[in-house]
């Protein structure tokens, strides 16, 4: 009997690339980039975090960040010991990718954060949210919507993605049938923003989140996270490697595929050899 692979995985004897979605998208944002890694002869799975994309919990079922970041935290638990992991963070997911970094360092050869909320060891991880919540302009979300869920854990807020802050400020350089898409599959997200691992700043160690290549992937024409604040979070970790896109937006998966794609494959020949 042959075994059908998750279109989102593929089978390969390259690296393991674990693709890791921002705020309020899921697994489907990755769909241009998936068969090109792949084609390359790379193992790809694109996960939806808890209350995302296609995972059928709703957001004001998940308890915690953790529980929020729980795929990702499962999925590299349970990879093979001969496994060469290459996470993939961007936007808010790189919040849950450095939770991974923390828990797994043996297991994770190297950490990409894709215009992403890289967090630096000895500091909270709500620093980088509400560093970016700070330099935000009062109308930067526009039509969309902040919303008070009830949870078991009490009131916790989250917001809806607008189509018009989608257009503006994230997909203003991708197609128009990918604005469509993300109008159509985006779904509420929460920041946890109340949640006490977000306030630990005992919770990221050197020992562990330290220990593991990092790299940063600025992209310099993102109208969504400016390309100060993403100087400023690699300023934080002294040392990170980074490489630049121009062209792309926010979603630059989405705008400039091959440009992620080439870059990806420039990080694991340089970084992560056989």
């Amino acid at each position: 009997m042959t075994e059908r692979c998750n279109p989102m995985e593929g089978t390969s004897s390259g690296k393991h690339f674990i693709l890791i979605h921002g705020l309020c998208h899921g697994a489907w944002c990755w769909y241009k980039l998936v068969p090109m890694l792949r084609a390359a002869g790379h193992r790809v799975t694109a996960l939806d975090l808890a209350a995302s994309g296609a995972h059928p919990a709703r957001m004001d079922e998940v308890a915690s960040f953790e529980d929020y970041s729980r795929p990702l935290l499962d999925a590299v638990a349970g990879a093979g010991e001969d496994e060469r992991l290459v996470l993939v963070g961007h936007s808010f997911g790189g919040l849950s990718v450095a939770l991974a970094m923390e828990r797994f360092p043996r297991k994770v050869a190297a950490a990409v954060f894709l215009t992403a909320s890289m967090p630096c060891a000895g500091t909270r991880l709500g620093l980088i949210v509400e560093e970016f919540l700070r330099r935000m302009e009062p109308d930067f979300l526009m039509d969309s919507k902040w919303m008070v869920l009830n949870t078991d854990q009490g009131a916790r807020t989250a917001v809806a993605l607008g189509p018009k802050l989608l257009a503006a400020k994230l997909y203003d350089r991708s197609s128009a049938e990918d604005l469509v898409l993300a109008t159509m599959v985006t779904r509420p997200g929460s920041q946890f923003v109340e949640d006490p691992m977000m306030k630990d700043e005992t919770l990221l160690t050197e020992a562990n989140y330290g220990s593991v290549k990092k790299l940063f992937v600025v992209v310099k024409d993102d109208a969504g996270t400016s390309e100060e604040m993403q100087r400023w979070m690699q300023d934080l970790s002294p040392g990170t490697e980074s490489e630049e896109i121009a062209g792309a937006d926010h979603m630059a998966m989405c705008s400039r595929p091959r440009e992620v794609c080439d870059v990806l494959l420039r990080i694991i020949s340089k970084y992560c050899g056989e």
